[in-house]
């Protein structure tokens, strides 16, 4: 009598493909080329974020190959909008649960084209108890149509979260100082102050405020400085 509670043309677990066995090696090889011709950004990472694969649409990103990506990490070319949607992630690694979450980010392309999306987190491993890798597949916002005056002076494609940042710098806080009164990590604040360099075409934090106060970001003769326009900071759990 069979007293496992298995049913006999069940196979147990000894009969199944060891890890290196051919049939192990053959699905790996289609699950491998299946992530590598997909037209998504996709991309393996371990648990801290640091890449371990991306396939050549993600690379494309950055005009680049698939592997000069590998060993960097993920936050290095996105920049998530939430931190509390990244605590859940990072929590989740911590307590190794098994589960799907997204993450509003931004990042920008090798072209210099500013792009914001989702990426999709999905936390696997081969058993429970080992610390999870992520699975990452970023899905891009559809780009809106280009505004018919593209001469639009600077202070009009600031948004409050880039002109409180001015305006702290402006006042002498820290990179820390700023990110805390905003609501970002410090990676955050200078993800903003790296665009805004880029998009301006200066360098330096004494060039950006100057700018800003030339380009009529931020409004003179006031002290401290502030933006010309109201703009509140987001909340930290944002």
């Amino acid at each position: 009598m069979n007293y496992t509670g298995r049913r006999p043309d069940h196979p147990p677990a000894a009969q199944l493909p060891e890890a290196d066995s051919e049939s192990a090696v053959f699905w790996r090889n289609r699950a491998t080329g299946l992530f590598d011709r997909l037209p998504l950004l996709l991309a393996f990472c371990r648990a801290d974020g640091t890449i371990m694969r991306a396939n050549p649409a993600m690379a494309a990103e950055w005009d680049t190959l698939a592997g000069a990506l590998t060993g960097r990490s993920v936050l290095d070319l996105f920049y998530p909008e939430s931190r509390k949607q990244l605590r859940s992630v990072t929590e989740a690694i911590r307590l190794r649960r098994r589960s799907r979450y997204s993450v509003a980010v931004r990042w920008t392309t090798a072209a210099g084209v500013e792009r914001q999306g989702e990426v999709i987190v999905d936390l696997v491993s081969d058993t429970p108890r080992e610390e999870p890798d992520l699975l990452l597949l970023v899905r891009a916002e559809e780009e809106g149509p280009v505004p018919a005056d593209n001469g639009a002076r600077f202070r009009e494609k600031t948004d409050d979260t880039e002109t409180c940042i001015l305006a702290l710098t402006a006042g002498g806080r820290t990179t820390a100082q700023v990110a805390s009164a905003v609501g970002l990590t410090a990676d955050g604040v200078n993800y903003h102050l790296k665009q805004l360099s880029r998009r301006w075409g200066v360098s330096g934090k004494a060039a950006l405020v100057a700018r800003a106060y030339a380009e009529g970001v931020l409004a003179p003769g006031t002290w401290p400085p502030a933006p010309t326009r109201a703009a509140t900071p987001p909340r930290a759990d944002s």
